[in-house]
This record gives structure tokens, sequence and C-alpha cells, in this order.
């Protein structure tokens, strides 16, 4: 092919491209313009640097014995202090109790018997010490003169527990059980207003005393919350160890000797 052919040939091809509209030519290799591009990576922000160190939301702690006292505090009578105790949720023990146990007896005695926990038969009745420990509980108190269904205050004894509710298997309650529920128990002894304190067994002597060791503890007065107190041997542990009983009628007259202003 001669030259002269080979240019009008080129130039064909040229005014065929010109009038496709390809006017000018920008670059120097071809661009497939069907090609789809792929999309850009998507541009994540770097947190600005921290003039310090970050803060942790932390999950607030609960102090269950500072709930406690606030609602312990709040009851203006003992029927208050009783719903208040029903409607606190942050001893375990209430989870695995039948009932809670508030009191027997008749509020305003002059003596109140402060028992440790609720067995089987307190979990099942709703009242404290009415088991084979409760009927020697009354013969105990029956013989000087006193009386937990008695008519007049004078002749009464009123009974609450350091923890209203049975323990799982009648397990000793826990240091956290006795620290938790004690606003409570020192809010019932100010509202029931007794004269005097017996504190029935270990656990009752470590809740008002913050000691255990009745054999120890037992046949001298003490003092609780401003009254005086007697540690006295819980009368299960009378019916396991009836030898101890000669002890107990003594710590009992010492306390009939205070009610008859003797002591």
């Amino acid at each position: 092919m001669d030259s002269a052919m080979e240019w009008h040939r080129a130039r064909a091809l040229l005014q065929w491209q010109v009038e496709l509209g390809a006017t000018e030519a920008v670059c120097d290799t071809p661009i497939n313009r069907y090609e789809v591009a792929a999309a850009p990576a998507p541009t994540v922000a770097k947190p600005a640097a921290a003039s310090g160190p970050v803060a942790v939301p932390q999950t607030p702690q609960i102090d269950p014995v500072a709930e406690a006292r606030v609602a312990a505090s709040g009851a203006a009578d003992l029927e208050a202090l009783r719903a208040a105790m029903q409607s606190f949720e942050h001893c375990e023990l209430k989870r695995g109790a039948r009932q809670l146990v508030f009191a027997d007896g008749v509020a305003g005695a002059r003596v109140m018997i402060v028992g440790e926990a609720p067995g089987r038969d307190e979990d099942l009745q709703g009242k404290p010490f009415v088991g084979r420990a409760g009927q020697l509980l009354d013969r105990m108190v029956g013989a000087i003169g006193l009386d937990r269904k008695a008519a007049q205050a004078k002749d009464a004894v009123y009974i609450p527990n350091v923890l209203p509710w049975r323990p799982p298997r009648n397990r000793d309650p826990e240091r956290d059980d006795i620290a938790m529920m004690l606003p409570f128990l020192e809010r019932h002894i100010a509202l029931a207003q007794p004269e005097i304190l017996i504190a029935m067994g270990n656990i009752s002597c470590q809740a008002l005393l913050g000691r255990r060791g009745i054999s120890r503890l037992r046949g001298g007065w003490t003092e609780a919350f401003g009254l005086p107190l007697m540690p006295m041997f819980h009368p299960a542990y009378l019916l396991r160890t009836p030898e101890a009983k000669r002890d107990t009628w003594a710590d009992l007259l010492e306390v009939d000797a205070k009610l008859k202003g003797r002591g």
C-alpha cells in the first residue's frame, strides 16, 4: 500500500471519529469506560487523643446495711417495721424461706427475749419459738410468772429474732446476714420499749453484744442499746444438755429479781 493511500485511509478514520464526537485526545493510554470502578474505602475518623485517663462507667454498689438502716429508721411503729422488713430485698435468706417471722408475745412487755433465727416449725407458723424449744421457753418464763400470752404487758414477754427468715437447712446465720438485719432489730427494740433484754444463745449474743461464747457470757448482767441484758442458753441447747438447766434457772432468778427491783 503506497503512502498516499495510507494517508487518505488515516484521514477517513479520523473524520469518522470526529463525526462520532471524539474531538479531543486526552490520554496516552485507552480507558475502558464500561469498567465499574471499585467503591472507595470508607473513611474512619480517628478518635481525638484523650487528655487524661478515660473514665469507665461503674455500676453503683449497694450497701445492704445502709439500705436496712434507712428502711428501719423510717418505721414509726411496729406494723411499719414489719412492712419494711417484708419489703427488704437484699437478704438472700428471704428467697428460701416460706414467710417472715416477725415476733410473738405482747408488744410493750417489760422483758424482750431475742431469739436467733426461725427453724422449720417457726417458718411454717410465722412465729418464733413454737416447737419443742418454744414449749420449754414457755415453761422457763412461766416459772418466774411471765407468759407470752398474758393479758397485761407487765406479766408478758415479747419475742423477736435476730433474723426473720429461716436459714437453709437451719444453718447458723452468717456474719453478713446478722449485720444486714441488725438495724431492724435495733429499731424493733426502740419501738417495743422493753426494760430488760434476754439474749438466747450465741447468735443473739453476737448480734447484741458483738461477742460469742454463751458459756462464758451467761450468768452476769451486761448492756445492749442502753438496756440491761442477760445472756442465757438457748432452749434448744437445754433440750440437748439438760444439766445446763440449773444454770439457766439461776439466770431466770436474776431476771425475776431485776423486775422486782432487787437486782
